[in-house]
């Protein structure tokens, strides 16, 4: 559905915070699959558990919310709009994220009450599930940001 190139027209976070690299499945607004291949060389190994790497869960989490983000605006992100993390709840980890595994991130829309927008995710590495939970967030007007 999408490769690196139009994730990277798309999606507002650059290397070495882009997490997302590939969108397999995509309904907009609904819900999505998306791929990360999760490398020796990311940077924060070098710091993240020196000869035992494991991705970092937040990296994980932020994973989820920039294939949520993909999803809600799945014909383009708006110039003047970010979203924004709100909530993170009932995020599990089952299982270490090693260099070499590649992730399916799947997202699906759980509920939306007003500007807030509630997703599930799920992480696997093959038929393994290593990660789940429900990711929160609302769209801002860039313009908020500047103003503080």
């Amino acid at each position: 559905m999408m490769n690196i190139y139009e994730v990277n027209r798309r999606l507002k976070q650059r290397p070495p915070f882009q997490m997302i690299e590939r969108v397999t499945e995509l309904t907009p607004g609904e819900a999505a699959v998306g791929l990360k291949t999760v490398s020796v060389n990311d940077p924060w190994f070098a710091g993240h558990f020196p000869g035992e790497p494991i991705l970092p869960g937040v990296l994980i989490i932020e994973s989820c919310a920039q294939l949520c983000s993909l999803t809600v605006e799945a014909d383009g992100t708006s110039a003047d709009t970010l979203y924004v993390l709100l909530k993170v709840d009932q995020f599990k980890f089952l299982r270490p994220i090693l260099p070499g595994d590649v992730m399916t991130v799947s997202v699906s829309k759980k509920s939306k009450a007003g500007p807030l927008l509630t997703f599930e995710a799920t992480v696997h590495v093959g038929d393994t599930l290593c990660s789940k939970g429900c990711v929160s967030f609302t769209a801002m007007p860039k313009q908020n940001l500047e103003e503080s």
